[in-house]
């Protein structure tokens, strides 16, 4: 059983293929800018603001519903097509708020699958680097990171 949540997604390949941060947050938070800035640690787009998630053998994954397939906002431009993945793996998810120093080790739950979850302030300029080094320090093994 699928569900629709109001995030965004975003992908990026790895030597376990393609490894998915789905991003949360309230309508501001900076989501879509955040996932349009994070293209420069090798993130692409599969989903901007809904995305579709259900969880198969232990697994969560998720996608663009089909009427915003391909499509991403910037704000204050507009709606733009934007090539997407059809489709990714989630392994961890990011949720807009301030963020601790140095916090213990969070999850979140989703479909029944259990995911690192980290708590940023999205329009951060090191945003997109913090996200691409807890995804690989998460790639790494459960010793290496979050």
């Amino acid at each position: 059983m699928s569900e629709v949540r109001h995030a965004g997604l975003i992908a990026r390949y790895s030597s376990k293929g393609w490894r998915g941060v789905l991003i949360e947050g309230p309508s501001g938070a900076g989501k879509s800018d955040l996932a349009w800035r994070a293209r420069a640690e090798g993130f692409r787009l599969v989903a901007d603001d809904r995305v579709v998630v259900w969880a198969s053998d232990g697994r969560l994954f998720g996608r663009a519903p089909e009427r915003l397939a391909g499509l991403k906002e910037l704000r204050g431009v507009g709606v733009l097509a934007e090539p997407a993945l059809r489709l990714s793996e989630i392994v961890m998810m990011v949720r807009a708020g301030a963020s601790e120093r140095l916090p213990d080790p969070v999850f979140a739950e989703i479909a029944g699958v259990k995911l690192p979850l980290i708590i940023m302030g999205l329009a951060t300029a090191s945003a997109p680097v913090k996200l691409g080094r807890a995804l690989s320090a998460f790639d790494e093994g459960p010793n290496r990171g979050i």
